[in-house]
Parts: structure tokens; C-alpha cells; sequence
């Protein structure tokens, strides 16, 4: 079960002392370099058991999480001092047993990982929890879609420029269609003439800036879409799950400290910490739901048929107004560096062959 080895003992007169060495030399390795990074044995103790996060970091705390004994590792531990009650343990057995002697480690472990980890997570979801409700600080991903969608919303140009392309569009297929697949617009920087090889967009481009002389280039001004675009909603819908998951999961933590825990003051200040991240979470539930609901009245909005709308993924449809509204910009500087050619070639067309006189 175990074996004795000899440590020599630098301090004076060479000598051996026998510790006791029951751990995988991986598994022992594996902790004697986690334990470098940590403080010593009995602070450790002393402040998982107080939720000391001034003597233990978050960084700490997952590592005591990956060196958490096994009840195999506990029961060796245990024998070994049994049938060797004189000889002390190695220095990743006596980590071992001190965090074994602590009561429900594992939950306080757990419990403390997801308080000190939680500003980070919501963080991950909405960069700003409080801008959501109350857009005053840092906007986040949520608040980026709904503010994105006002933006289009109310956007001139780009309704001017999807009415152009649907006018185009009807002229050249001699139909009388209402609308077309958002995602047509991914296409119209491909779709050429055959005389001038221009673009699609480029044609558009002209008719919206010859008609619409007052129009912008879009780009600038949907920055909340572009920003969208670099977001997975996938993956916050699934974080925002998580997220509430460990914070269920963090109540059952709780249950199973506070059995062992006699700190009252503790036990409250936990108590109310889990209460506020329910609240926040549940909150933050709501708005993911409205947000989206909002997302799919929008797409009916910009006339995408309503057996559709809930394929549609958001990040897909901001990155395909994005990489348009870019398309527009550069376009548009072509069609107006283009324009302004040819106006000053007119005016010097109008002296051509005239004498200048005073």
C-alpha cells in the first residue's frame, strides 16, 4: 500500500529521514508542482474554510480543484499512517490529508470557484450587466443586437438601397416581385454586366447616389451591427444555460456546506450572494428572450417570410449586413470619385479651344 523513502537532510551532519509515499509518482509529481504556485498547507486550509478570496486566487482555486483526493487516495493515505504511525508523510500525502480533513471540500470548492468566477461569466454574456437594463456603461452583446436593429430600423439609405435592388431586380426579370432573401445581398458584388462588368451593387450604387444625394454610405452608421457580427449568439445562448446551471448547482453546494458550517455571518453572506445571481440570471433570461423575439419581429419587419425567420441565425444575418454596408462604402467612394472626375472633365470641357482674356 505504501512505501518508506529515505530524504536527506542537508542541516548539519548528513542524515535520512523516512517519509511515507502512497501516491502515484505522477499523480505526486502532478501536486508537488501545483503546491508551488499555492500558499502554505495550513493557509490553505484556513481559508477555504472562511471563503478567504485574499488568500487564495481564482487561479488557485481551480488548481486545488484538479488536486482534490480521491476516496481511493484518502483510504491509502489513512492505512498508511495506520500501519506507520511514526513516520510522517510525503509532502503531496500531507497536502492530500489536509485538504481531506476539511468538511464538504469539494461543494466549498465549487461554491467558491463560482462566486469568484461569476462577474467574469456574466461578463461573457453581457459585458455589462446593468447596461442592459440601464445602457449607461458598457454595452455588450445584447445590447449591441437590439441597438443594431434600431439602427437599421431607422436607417434611410439602406431602405433606399433595398427598395433600388428590388426595383433593378423586377426591370431585369420583367417581374413585380414585394421582396427578395436578405441573403440575395451576399451576391449582388457578384452579379456583373456584360458590357462594363460592373457590379450589381455598383449599378445600385449610382441610382441611390444620383437620386439620393443626401444618402450615407450605411457602414458608419450601423457600428452596433458590425460589432454583432463578431458574436456567436449560439454560443451565449448555450453560456447563458450554463450559467444558470452552476448557479443551481451552486445552491446544492451551499446545502452541503452549511451542514458543517458554523459561521453564521458566512452562511448569509453566501446566501444573499446566490440570491442576487439568481435574480441577476433570471433577469438576464428575460432580456436574452426579448432580445431575440425582437430579432425575429425584425426580420418580418424587413419582409422575411415568418417560416423562416427562426432559421435565421443573428450572427450569420449581422455579418451579411456588415460585410454589405463595407461593400457600399467602397463602392460608393468609386461611384462619387467617379462623379466628381467627370464633373471637373466638364468644366474643362466648357474652355476648351477659348482664349483666355482678362
Amino acid at each position: 500500500l505504501c512505501s518508506l523513502q529515505d530524504v536527506s537532510l542537508q542541516k548539519g551532519p548528513e542524515t535520512k529521514k523516512s517519509v511515507l509515499l502512497v501516491l502515484d509518482p505522477k499523480r505526486s509529481n502532478a501536486i508537488n508542482i501545483g503546491m508551488t504556485v499555492l500558499p502554505a498547507v495550513h493557509v490553505i486550509k484556513a481559508a477555504i474554510l472562511s471563503f478567504d478570496e485574499f488568500a487564495i486566487s481564482k487561479e488557485g482555486i481551480e488548481k486545488i480543484l484538479t488536486m482534490v483526493p480521491t476516496e481511493e487516495e484518502k483510504l491509502k493515505i489513512q492505512e498508511a499512517q495506520l500501519a506507520n504511525p511514526d513516520v510522517p508523510l510525503g509532502t503531496a500525502e500531507h497536502f492530500l490529508s489536509s485538504l481531506a480533513s476539511i468538511s464538504a471540500l469539494t461543494p466549498r470548492l465549487q461554491l467558491w470557484a463560482f462566486k469568484l468566477n461569476y462577474e467574469a461569466l456574466e461578463k461573457s454574456l453581457a459585458d455589462g450587466f446593468d447596461a442592459l437594463v440601464a445602457p449607461a456603461g458598457n454595452r455588450g452583446a445584447l445590447f449591441d443586437l437590439k441597438l443594431g436593429m434600431e439602427q437599421l430600423a431607422f436607417n434611410k439609405t439602406f431602405r433606399r438601397i433595398l427598395a433600388t435592388l428590388l426595383a433593378i431586380g423586377n426591370f431585369l426579370n420583367s417581374s413585380n416581385a414585394k421582396g427578395f432573401e436578405l441573403s440575395y445581398l451576399e451576391k449582388v458584388v457578384e452579379v456583373k454586366d456584360t458590357v462594363h462588368r460592373q457590379s450589381l451593387l455598383y449599378h445600385t450604387c449610382s441610382q441611390v447616389v444620383e437620386n439620393y444625394p443626401e444618402s450615407s454610405d450605411v457602414y458608419s452608421e450601423v457600428p452596433a451591427v458590425t460589432r454583432s457580427a463578431k458574436v456567436d449568439f449560439e454560443v451565449l445562448a448555450e453560456n447563458l444555460v450554463q450559467l444558470e446551471r452552476r448557479c443551481k448547482a451552486s445552491w446544492d453546494h451551499l446545502k452541503v456546506v452549511t451542514k458543517h458550517e458554523t459561521k453564521a455571518a458566512l452562511k448569509a453572506k453566501l446566501t444573499e450572494f446566490l440570491k442576487d445571481c439568481t435574480q441577476r440570471v433570471t433577469v438576464l433570461k428575460v432580456v436574452h428572450r426579448r432580445v431575440v423575439n425582437r430579432f425575429h419581429s425584425f426580420l418580418l419587419f424587413l419582409g422575411q417570410p415568418s417560416s423562416s425567420v427562426r432559421d435565421i441565425k443573428v450572427t450569420t444575418f449581422c455579418r451579411i449586413i456588415s460585410e454589405f454596408s463595407l461593400e457600399y462604402r467602397t463602392t460608393r467612394e468609386r461611384v462619387l470619385t467617379r462623379k466628381h472626375k467627370r464633373a471637373a472633365h466638364r468644366e474643362r470641357t466648357k474652355t476648351r479651344g477659348k482664349m483666355i482674356t482678362e
